[in-house]
């Protein structure tokens, strides 16, 4: 990964923010929009936990979480804390957290921009679900992917 890949990360507007509250706000009602949850996850200084909107993606019987914006803040409070929870309304779902390596995730992002494009789709440099493995590969390591397991 180079140096300007892992540090790919790209702001919300105010837009963007004001959506957020309004989908954590519906979640927190027990409404998943679109399939939406909120993360959950311990700040990694702070110990606190941080929210944020997130789509979930099923691939193969498995969930995964991709960071559209890049390498964000709870991705790098996933990275320290090694999992998290899955809240919709009073219901929490705690998980592990693996991150997959840059070359297994060329499937993944396709699947996640088919299901997500018409929300997230800005943030991929023009790449899109029907681009080449070259092109996924090529964004792989701007965007963040982590396998999540459900705890015991």
């Amino acid at each position: 990964m180079t140096a300007s890949h892992a540090s790919h990360y790209r702001r919300p507007g105010l837009p963007t923010l004001l959506l957020n509250r309004i989908v954590r706000w519906v979640n927190g009602r027990g409404i998943g929009l679109a399939g939406s949850r909120t993360l959950a996850v311990r700040g990694r200084t702070s110990g606190e936990w941080r929210t944020t909107p997130v789509n979930p993606l099923e691939f193969d019987g498995r969930r995964y979480l991709v960071s559209p914006r890049g390498h964000s803040q709870w991705v790098r409070n996933m990275r320290a804390a090694g999992g998290g929870e899955l809240r919709l309304g009073r219901k929490a779902e705690a998980f592990t957290a693996v991150e997959v390596p840059d070359a297994d995730k060329p499937e993944l992002l396709r699947a996640y921009l088919r299901r997500w494009q018409w929300e997230v789709g800005a943030f991929f440099d023009g790449v899109g679900p029907d681009s080449p493995d070259e092109e996924l590969l090529r964004i792989a390591s701007s965007h963040p992917v982590f396998r999540i397991t459900p705890s015991r």
